[in-house]
């Protein structure tokens, strides 16, 4: 279980998918892209992580780390690597995969719920959990299903929230690893401060942090159901 964590913010950590890897003994090779941590091969890692950031998918042109690391994630994918997005690792998987990435209609900033769709809740990794899945949102991107995609959850302004590409490839614009500490780290990030203004006005951090203080550990717990599944799952296949 060699698994390539890709980060692209130091705050942005894997949170309480990291937990579920060092519970099944998992060896994480971790990279700080936006640190300048070169990439490395694929083919020597069992499954790819990849986390959220402030910057686009679209920003090749200042971060040409990016255009190698959607080849990187579109070759892995493609060969049947295991893979799991949040947030910009969706958008990232969705554009290795050819698809359309673009501002969404406004900030989606706050604790709300995303709506399984039925083919979510017959899928091995979404099956059984609450059909309205309180999550935290923070982005202002989105995406077109890649083709072949099975779209899992959608939100009322942002109809495309999670897919399943292949057999073990998720994404999943939310977040549902985030710790109350996360969550606090990242509203010290200007970009992240400034979409959660623009939403919710002056003093907004204060007002979301109470409304996430008694949601987090539900959330961590759903975010830890679905990253297992996903974890035993692939292993469980790759051992059959």
């Amino acid at each position: 279980m060699r698994t390539l964590i890709l980060q692209h913010l130091a705050c942005e950590q894997p949170g309480v998918f990291g937990d579920v890897l060092a519970e099944r003994g998992a060896e994480m090779v971790t990279l700080e892209l936006d640190e300048g941590d070169p990439l490395p091969d694929w083919r020597s890692f069992d499954a790819i992580l990849a986390m959220g950031g402030p910057m686009s998918v679209n920003d090749d042109a200042a971060l040409p780390w990016l255009t190698e690391e959607k080849r990187l994630i579109g070759e892995a994918v493609r060969a049947g690597r295991p893979y799991w997005g949040a947030c910009l690792g969706v958008q990232l998987l969705a554009a290795s995969l050819g698809a359309r990435v673009y501002p969404g209609p406004g900030p989606e900033v706050g604790v709300m719920p995303v709506r399984l769709t039925e083919e979510a809740l017959r899928d091995p990794v979404f099956e059984g959990l609450p059909r309205d899945l309180r999550t935290l949102q923070w982005h202002g991107d989105t995406f077109d299903l890649p083709q072949g995609a099975e779209r899992l959850a959608w939100s009322d302004r942002y109809p495309n929230q999670a897919f399943r590409w292949g057999r073990f490839a998720y994404g999943v614009q939310f977040h549902v690893e985030v710790s109350m500490a996360m969550a606090e780290a990242w509203a010290e990030v200007p970009e992240y401060e400034a979409s959660l203004e623009q939403v919710r006005g002056p003093g907004a951090l204060p007002r979301l942090l109470a409304e996430l203080e008694p949601e987090a550990e539900r959330i961590r717990d759903h975010g830890r159901r679905m990253f297992e599944r996903w974890v035993d799952a692939w292993v469980g296949a790759a051992i059959g």
